[in-house]
């Protein structure tokens, strides 16, 4: 069974930076791509970020790309999501996710291709 263990949401003002990490346990972390997906109120939840087993490989979706930063670190089985220039629509509950295939050759970005997720942590951004 792995544990995903999210962390760093809260309140922040428009323009301003926030780190989420996540931790996880319970299998060999770095042999796993990971995701980070996050869903404001009424709507579904959306991929964020991806990064492959070594970390030498990322993916964002449009709407954050050159502002949130994924990396990892695998001797700390973390993952991380920096995020700058944060705006109100960045409002959500971020999860992060473990993809369920091992060393999978691509990064993915549907919901269905990960199979583990942590409980989430709150990200408002007010105006």
């Amino acid at each position: 069974q792995v544990q995903l263990v999210e962390s760093g949401g809260g309140l922040v003002q428009a323009g301003d930076s926030l780190r989420l990490s996540c931790t996880a346990s319970g299998r060999r972390f770095s042999n796993y791509a990971m995701g980070w997906f996050r869903q404001a109120p009424g709507k579904e939840r959306e991929f964020v970020a991806a990064i492959n087993w070594s970390g030498g490989n990322t993916f964002y979706a449009i709407a954050v790309k050159g502002r949130f930063t994924m990396s990892r670190d695998n001797a700390k089985n973390t993952v991380y999501l920096s995020m700058d220039s944060l705006k109100p629509e960045d409002t959500a509950v971020y999860y992060c996710a473990a993809d369920s295939v091992m060393t999978r050759a691509v990064l993915v970005t549907q919901r269905n291709e990960y199979n583990y997720w942590g409980q989430g942590t709150q990200v408002t951004v007010s105006s």
